[in-house]
C-alpha cells in the first residue's frame, strides 16, 4: 500500500472517531441543558429556530468546517448539542473528514520527505533550521511566562 494512502487511511480512522466523539459529547451535553437550569434558554422560540437551522442545513458546515483550523471542533460540538439527526451528520462527517485525512496525509508526508532530504543532503543546514525553531518555541514560552507572572511586593514599588 502507498505511503499517502496507509498515512490517509490511519488519519480518517483518527479524524471519524475524534470528530465522532466529539459530536456524542455535544449531543450529551445538549441533554444535560436541557434538563438542566439552562432548559428555559434552550426552549426559546429563537433558540428553537436556531436549533432547526443547525439540524436542516449543518451538515454542509460540518463538511467544510474539517478543511479549517480550530472551526471543526466546534462545529461538531454544537452539530451534537443542537440534535442534528445521524442522516445528516454522518454523510458530513465521512466526507469532510476523508477530505481533512487526504489533506493532510499527502501536506504531511511531503513535509517529512522534504526534511528527511535535507538532513540527508545538508545535515548541518537541517540542524542548525532545528535548532532555530527550538530556540523560538522556547523564547516565546519564557517571554508568555514572564509576562504572565505575577509582580511579587518586593518587586513593586513602594507606597509611602
Amino acid at each position: 500500500m502507498d505511503k499517502v494512502a496507509l498515512a490517509a487511511a490511519g488519519l480518517y480512522v483518527i479524524v471519524l472517531l475524534r470528530a465522532g466523539g466529539t459530536f456524542a459529547v455535544g449531543r450529551l451535553a445538549g441533554a444535560g441543558a436541557r434538563r438542566s437550569r439552562f432548559s428555559e434558554r434552550v426552549s426559546s422560540p429563537k433558540f428553537q429556530r436556531a436549533e432547526r437551522a443547525i439540524q436542516r442545513w449543518g451538515a454542509p458546515v460540518v463538511a467544510v468546517s474539517f478543511l479549517t483550523v480550530g472551526f471543526q471542533t466546534a462545529a461538531n460540538f454544537l452539530a451534537g448539542s443542537m440534535r442534528m439527526p445521524l442522516p445528516r451528520y454522518l454523510p458530513a462527517l465521512f466526507v469532510g473528514g476523508a477530505a481533512w485525512a487526504l489533506v493532510y496525509a499527502t501536506a504531511g508526508i511531503g513535509i517529512l520527505e522534504t526534511l528527511a532530504r535535507l538532513f540527508a543532503e545538508r545535515t548541518a543546514l537541517g540542524v542548525a533550521g532545528v535548532a532555530v525553531v527550538l530556540a523560538a518555541v522556547c523564547g516565546a514560552v519564557l517571554y508568555r511566562r514572564r509576562k504572565a507572572a505575577p509582580v511579587s511586593r518586593e518587586a513593586a514599588p513602594e507606597e509611602s
